[in-house]
């Protein structure tokens, strides 16, 4: 219920929370945002040009509708791999693998 609610209200914090390492956060913010822009710029404004503001305000319902479905579909691919090391409630933090090498190696060893 409660991630229910927050993928509907606040889906950029439901995909930070629920998912792993922050997955795809930030574009769901960004989409959520822009929906809350035009349905206010729609209602209240009434839009970009005269008579515009209903579907500028169905524009801005269709992005938040969006980054609800975005939020919702990578809560359940998180909840399907199964991630590891979700202890944070807030984003959890990408451990590298063990073969992988540290870039900053590299640009040290060119000084």
């Amino acid at each position: 219920m409660k991630k229910t609610l927050l993928v509907l209200f606040t889906p950029p914090f439901a995909a930070c929370r629920y998912g792993c390492a922050g997955c795809c956060a930030a574009p769901i913010g960004v989409f959520w945002i822009a929906g809350i822009v035009g349905i206010l710029y729609g209602l209240i404004w009434g839009g970009p040009t005269e008579g515009s503001g209903g579907q500028t305000a169905l524009l801005g319902l269709g992005l938040w509708i969006l980054a609800s479905v975005w939020a919702a579909l990578t809560i359940r691919g998180a909840d399907e791999d199964k991630c590891q090391n979700r202890s944070s409630t807030l984003c959890s933090k990408i451990l590298p693998g063990l073969d992988e090498h540290d870039p900053m190696d590299e640009v040290r060893k060119a000084r």
